[in-house]
């Protein structure tokens, strides 16, 4: 059975979420945010919705009923870590991963603190693949190192990777301007110089440190900016330009706030100006042939993730629409035109999730690090249908609810003594649900589609994480097309061409149903789920 937080439940090293919020406090970045320079992070406004959602993964931890799901022991330390930084040492550690990250996004929308995780496990894999090929220890010496750092610190991470690009039709060293991909502009005996910009980083304002990450499989010619390494988020030299996190600037809806004003994500571009980087805090320094496996083995992690963090926005999606149904007085269950489309919501979301569940379980064991990444098809396959069926979640939970969610008037009318007693009588349809309940609903589905939210959703569900296209070459690139060739050569008694140039028949598998494929001996299982309770008042 895995080991988990009850079995050595010593939770010294766990921050709560109050806890993180002192954390940064301590912290003095350069943040803007509209143009305005921002004095302290954790009192801003503007970013609290953010902070909000990182301090539920804190308090997840600590909570008895979830803390099994959202902890795991590190073997390496022996230590009760958040699972969210934690490194997959079997397939159980993934599926759990991927049901934490679900929980999480059921009551945040967007917990944002899983790319940590995602970037954590990939840095690992590499730096010893990088190991094995010199020869060496290091690289794994300074990931260890770090590692237990961020999990004794109870860190969060910001994950710098997608870089500004420049003219996209042209690599690193033809760019006009270098800065728009970040890259080493020094070395010396106590480490390294860097400068360039990352343009989309999640969570930038509220985190402790930034991994700076590769964003694409970089030539010998771009060596330079083939560099992963960690920064403190106050460091000389950083820079952040942020927006918003969720919509905390808009009226509260009946002295509670909206979900989007409680919960949201900011994102900034962060700008490294000659930051100095301590070899310590290097794991790629110019080692181009591996910036693509790095990208890669992220881009696999963060995939995974991304599948339980949109089944958890389902999840929001699929409650609301039922509560929409029963408000305007309807029973789903017996009427078809409610219920298909409900069905047709549940169907998108588990069925994505579904592809999360099965890249756990033929989870691939990495040799050089010995740790665990989801099966690539099944994650590309998976986050290929939620970036491009979130829209139709959108529109199905419009179909269930009606017209009322984008056509009510204001909030300020609930409060109206010309018009309050009036729209409370006509506009409330179930005698068994307030009106007040109704519009609740109703203005939590607009929230969560049709407004600048879910704008949000749509457009980081679309291409967070990698876009339609790349996904399709990934699923290209790893799926066992050659063992369907051979399947149907042998069928048709053609005989099986053991040619490896053919272009059809160069990507093939181990088979799936023996013990050395998806279930080895001894393997770790799911810790059982959480059960669903109400909150006390």
């Amino acid at each position: 059975m895995e080991k988990s937080a009850t079995a050595n439940h010593d939770t010294r090293n766990l921050m709560s979420g109050t806890d993180f919020r002192e954390s940064l406090r301590r912290l003095k970045p350069i943040v803007y945010v509209d143009g305005q320079l921002i004095e302290s992070v954790v009192d801003a406004p503007s970013l609290q919705p953010g902070i909000n959602a990182l301090a539920v993964t804190y308090d997840f931890a600590l909570d008895a009923d979830r803390s099994r799901l959202m902890t795991a022991v590190q073997s390496s330390s022996g230590k009760t870590v958040n699972r969210m930084l934690h490194i997959n040492e079997s397939a159980g550690d993934l599926l759990n991963k991927l049901e934490a990250v679900r929980l999480l996004c059921q009551e945040t929308g967007c917990a944002q603190r899983y790319l940590a995780h995602d970037a954590l496990n990939s840095i690992g894999q590499v730096g010893a693949r990088l190991d094995d090929a010199k020869g060496s220890t290091g690289n794994r010496a300074r990931f260890a190192a770090y590692l237990q750092h961020v999990q004794d610190e109870d860190l969060s991470l910001g994950i710098a990777m997608t870089d500004a690009k420049g003219d996209r039709s042209k690599r690193p060293h033809q760019q006009l301007n270098l800065d728009v991909y970040v890259h080493v502009v020094e070395r010396n005996g106590k480490g390294i110089v860097i400068s360039g910009t990352k343009a989309i980083v999640t969570a930038a304002p509220y985190v402790h440190e930034f991994l700076v990450m590769p964003s694409r499989n970089m030539g010998e010619e771009d060596a330079d900016f083939a560099v992963c390494c960690a920064v403190p988020v106050d460091a000389p030299g950083v820079t952040i330009v942020a927006r918003p996190a969720g919509r905390p600037g808009e009226k509260p809806e009946h002295g509670s706030p909206l979900f989007s004003r409680r919960y949201g994500q900011s994102t900034g571009v962060v700008i490294f100006d000659r930051v100095f980087v301590p070899w310590e805090r290097v794991f790629l320094d110019g080692e181009w042939e591996y910036s693509g496996a790095i990208t890669y083995n992220y881009a696999t992690h963060h995939r995974h993730s991304c599948i339980g963090a949109r089944a958890g926005f389902g999840d929001l999606l699929i409650g609301a629409g039922a509560l929409m149904c029963e408000a305007n007085g309807f029973d789903p269950g017996r009427k078809a035109s409610l219920r298909d489309p409900m069905v047709e919501l549940i169907k998108i979301t588990e069925g994505f999730f579904a592809c999360g569940v099965a890249a756990s379980v033929y989870a691939v064991h990495d040799q050089y690090s010995n740790s665990f990444m989801p099966e690539p098809v099944f994650s590309n396959i998976g986050k290929l249908l939620l970036s491009t069926q979130i829209y139709d979640m959108h529109r199905l939970a419009h179909e269930v609810s009606g017209g009322l969610i984008v056509a009510l008037p204001g909030p300020d009318e609930d409060h109206n003594p010309a018009t309050a007693a009036t729209l409370a009588e006509v506009l409330r349809a179930n005698p068994d649900v307030p009106y007040d309940k109704r519009i609740e609903v109703a203005r939590f589905i607009e929230d969560l589609t049709a407004s600048y939210q879910g704008g949000w959703y749509s457009l980081i569900s679309l291409h967070g994480g990698g876009s339609p296209s790349a996904l399709k070459q990934e699923i290209w690139r790893n799926y066992p097309l050659g063992d369907k060739v051979d399947l149907v050569e042998r069928l048709l008694d053609r005989g099986v061409l053991a040619d490896e140039s053919r272009a059809i028949t160069r990507n093939r598998q181990p088979g799936r149903c023996c013990d050395a494929g998806c279930s080895q001996p001894g393997q770790s299982v799911m810790v059982p789920l959480p059960t669903t309770r109400r909150e006390e008042p």
